[in-house]
């Protein structure tokens, strides 16, 4: 892997995601939150309904690795069902790098479900030794879970939800891996500060696969600066930064 962007030198997947110190750069009030996405030349977010189609090896170990910088890892009910998400740091490495960094060994896993649509034998609602904080509208509970699982009642009313997040759990970083129409409410909020995003050298073409970002226009289109880029046989990894970010 090479960096080209801002020099020339060679890198790693976890080069890129070392160091990040995100909780750092949080503006007074929320949660720093980046948005981690792979997707085709043409802006495909997935290959038959999934990432694993577009996901390289190299691009799976920035993935876990990135997982490493952030307080807590945010993901949507749509996304977490087709992939079937476990236990959100995968090895005893990853959590000694997390250990390292000045964070607790595991990420607090946080599911977005507005209609609390997720199957109670999700391996992530099943590990004892994941919390997991699930956002919805819904007052029913999930039956027979093995795991560490709270409810907040935000409904899609995200800055409530990153207040939930600091004040109850004093989450200072977020890393979310959508899906789309989970980014689009983010974005829509104005509280995306990063985003990372893997090009994977295809062209799906094709309406049923939808972009990393869905839903309805925004008022105003982001505008990312360039943070960094690298490449691996034709993958490019980037790295965006948002300016000054419009939600509290």
């Amino acid at each position: 892997m090479q960096l080209i962007h801002p020099e020339r030198r060679a890198t790693s997947p976890e080069e890129l995601a070392s160091r990040l110190q995100l909780r750092e750069l949080a503006p007074p009030g929320r949660p720093y939150l980046g948005v981690n996405m792979v997707s085709s030349l043409d802006g495909k977010a997935t290959l038959d309904w999934r990432t694993k189609g577009l996901s390289s090896d190299v691009d799976r170990r920035l993935f876990h690795h990135l997982r490493t910088q952030a307080d807590a890892v945010m993901v949507g009910a749509g996304t977490v069902r087709e992939e079937r998400y476990g236990r959100m740091t995968k090895n005893d490495d990853l959590r000694q790098k997390r250990v390292n960094e000045g964070l607790v060994p595991d990420a607090l896993a946080v599911v977005v479900s507005g209609r609390l649509d997720l199957p109670p034998d999700l391996p992530l609602l099943n590990d004892p030794e994941q919390s997991v904080v699930i956002a919805t509208a819904s007052r029913d509970e999930l039956p027979g879970l093995a795991g560490k699982v709270e409810y907040a009642r935000t409904g899609d009313d995200i800055p409530r939800l990153l207040d939930y997040l600091h004040e109850q759990h004093g989450v200072r970083s977020i890393l979310c891996e959508g899906g789309p129409t989970l980014n689009s409410f983010l974005f829509a909020a104005g509280v995306v500060d990063e985003l990372f995003l893997t090009l994977n050298p295809k062209l799906l073409a094709g309406a049923s696969a939808i972009t990393i970002v869905a839903g309805r226009e925004l008022v105003e289109p982001a505008e990312p600066d360039l943070v960094t880029v690298a490449e691996n046989d034709g993958e490019l990894y980037t790295r965006w930064r948002f300016r000054a970010s419009s939600g509290r």
